[in-house]
């Protein structure tokens, strides 16, 4: 389940054009060495889900866990065409769990059952560099609306495979990709995704900046006998004074099985439409999402994080067959206030008219979500995050989403720089 994205789209390619650039990436260049960087990401999480009316059913689970991610990105050599290599390592231990209590997807389990105390995974990438053109080939987090490698455990997943991405035209970017594996967040072997491993993953996408207030993105991918997917992505920011504005973020999903079906039979059309209000210290969402076809949205193959939808959020996805939903949000930035680094935020989900065979499928969700972030001082950057969600359904739709429950996560990061 994902955290809701805000125009992930729109603020890539802003960065990418907020300067026009006289000289292309490649010539700028200084080289190997100085370019290189080398990031440290610790992060410790603390999960439970506490189930409700799951007769016969786990009725708690609880895990902790600590671990590191290691990112070392090289410059590119100087020279019409430039060379470069990116390494990655991630390791996690497991704080506390067990047997009975296991399940929220942070660990793995050894041969009889109980989780894995440690778990670890590396991998290589080598990269090439022509003008604002760059090809790289191996191990690599992806951020694509149609495979999209996750991160809400302990580790991110890793894709495996060649990604091309161009910006020769200024506010253009262009991408495509093919992928031949994907590791999964709790087990490290490199196709290890959801039990079936992937076959291949064809993928493209190109992003437009119309406007500095305008931008959209149009994306498709091909899973070998899983599916096929569309995506578009249209963003709008109408700024009405030095502290106000009004956002408007539409993202749709065409998706259709193929081949063996490996993920099922998949027929579906999903799309939602979000509003935000921003004033000062104050931002107000109205989402509406709506799904139709023979089937909910399909992801997980292309990795789980691939749903950009508004309404995905921190347990369930409100993607059900014929769902509709709704959603109300607000979120506190406590800096206007003299507080920086403080962060509030709270959401209400409500989806009804799910096809479950049976009876009209009904879910909702509430969650709240506190982060500090330290600004100053030795441990500038560290960060506590405080989320929780509440989740109900019906009977009708609870054997087919699962029960109902409260979700706790507690959440401490600490980003490095090295080089």
């Amino acid at each position: 389940m994902r955290v809701m994205k805000w125009s992930m789209i729109a603020l890539a390619v802003s960065a990418s054009t907020s300067q026009f650039a006289m000289a292309s990436s490649q010539e700028e260049s200084k080289g190997f060495f100085e370019d290189q960087s080398l990031n440290v990401l610790t992060r410790m999480l603390y999960m439970n889900r506490d189930f409700k009316n799951n007769p016969g059913g786990q009725s708690y689970r609880e895990e902790t866990g600590l671990a590191a991610r290691a990112t070392y990105e090289s410059g590119f050599t100087q020279g019409t065409v430039g060379f470069g290599v990116d390494a990655l390592v991630n390791g996690m231990v497991k704080l506390d769990s067990g047997r009975g209590r296991t399940g929220n997807g942070m660990f793995g389990n050894d041969s009889d059952g109980r989780p894995e105390d440690t778990q670890s995974i590396g991998g290589g990438a080598v990269k090439f560099r022509v003008s604002d053109t760059v090809l790289k080939y191996g191990s690599q987090y992806v951020g694509s609306p149609v495979l999209a490698t996750d991160d809400s455990r302990l580790l991110p997943e890793i894709a495996t495979g060649t990604m091309i991405t161009s910006k020769e035209i200024e506010g253009l970017e262009l991408s495509a990709g093919r992928f031949t594996a994907i590791s999964g967040q709790n087990h490290m072997g490199h196709d290890s995704i959801n039990g079936t491993g992937l076959k291949s993953a064809d993928i493209a996408g190109a992003t437009y900046q119309f406007t500095e207030n305008f931008v959209a993105g149009v994306a498709a991918s091909d899973i070998e006998d899983h599916y096929k997917k569309k995506y578009i992505n249209l963003n709008y920011t109408l700024p009405i004074s030095e502290d106000q504005s009004l956002n408007f973020d539409f993202n749709g999903y065409d998706s259709k099985d193929q081949g063996q079906k490996l993920s099922g039979d998949v027929d579906n059309r999903i799309w939602s439409l979000a509003a935000a209000y921003s004033i000062g210290a104050h931002k107000f969402t109205l989402a509406h999402q709506r799904s139709t076809g023979d089937t909910g949205y399909v992801y997980g193959a292309d990795g789980n994080g691939t749903i950009f939808l508004a309404n995905s959020v921190q347990y369930s996805d409100f993607n059900g067959t014929d769902e509709r939903s709704w959603q109300a949000r607000y979120d506190l930035n406590m800096k206007t206030y003299g507080v920086p680094g403080l962060s509030f935020m709270t959401r209400y989900i409500t989806g009804d008219n799910i096809e479950t065979g049976g009876e009209e499928g009904k879910e909702h969700e509430l969650d709240f979500e506190t982060k500090y972030v330290m600004q100053s001082g030795p441990a500038k950057d560290l960060s506590f995050r405080i989320r929780s969600a509440f989740y109900r359904t019906n009977s009708s739709y609870n054997a087919i989403n699962g029960a109902d429950n409260n979700d706790f996560r507690f959440i401490v990061e600490y980003p490095l720089s090295i080089l």
